[in-house]
């Protein structure tokens, strides 16, 4: 291997991205900012990416699946497009993934392991209701919940 001062060579550059990739999937993105430092130039980096692009070792679309699935056991649509988007994942990509998922379904089932008890009060629903919110659930789809959790 090369010395730490000597950048990668292509042949290094693409090892290291893909021992980064059989870790976790990665975005493009990612891939970019954990190889710049290793790398002579960002066109080093680019014809890395495309390479692994091209023999499909590395997608947005499959890394967007991948995370979004994941995050759907604790978060809503609103905050796993945000995080995806943070990632460097497209627009019409994210948004398509986000929206695959049933929100009102996970919200009742988030609020059922959350909390033990129905909510009583009103305070008590603005508790529920905030807590469905920082997950990332839209004002309509807590309505839902907190209605059907209230129904025998």
């Amino acid at each position: 291997m090369a010395g730490r001062d000597a950048p990668d060579t292509p042949a290094e550059l693409k090892a290291r991205a893909l021992r980064h990739l059989v870790r976790r999937e990665h975005s493009r993105a990612e891939l970019a900012r954990k190889l710049a430092p290793h790398a002579q130039s960002a066109e080093a980096v680019e014809a890395v990416l495309d390479l692994l692009l091209s023999k499909k070792h590395q997608s947005d679309e499959r890394f967007a699946e991948e995370r979004a699935r994941s995050l759907s056991r604790k978060y809503g649509a609103a905050r796993i497009r945000h995080d995806l988007k943070s990632r460097g994942i497209a627009d019409e990509i994210s948004q398509r993934v986000a929206s695959e998922s049933d929100d009102l379904q996970k919200a009742r089932e988030i609020l059922k392991k959350k909390f033990s008890s129905e909510a009583e009060t009103r305070e008590e629903r603005a508790k529920r209701a905030r807590f469905l919110q920082s997950r990332g659930f839209s004002y309509e789809v807590i309505r839902r919940a907190l209605e059907t959790s209230e129904e025998p």
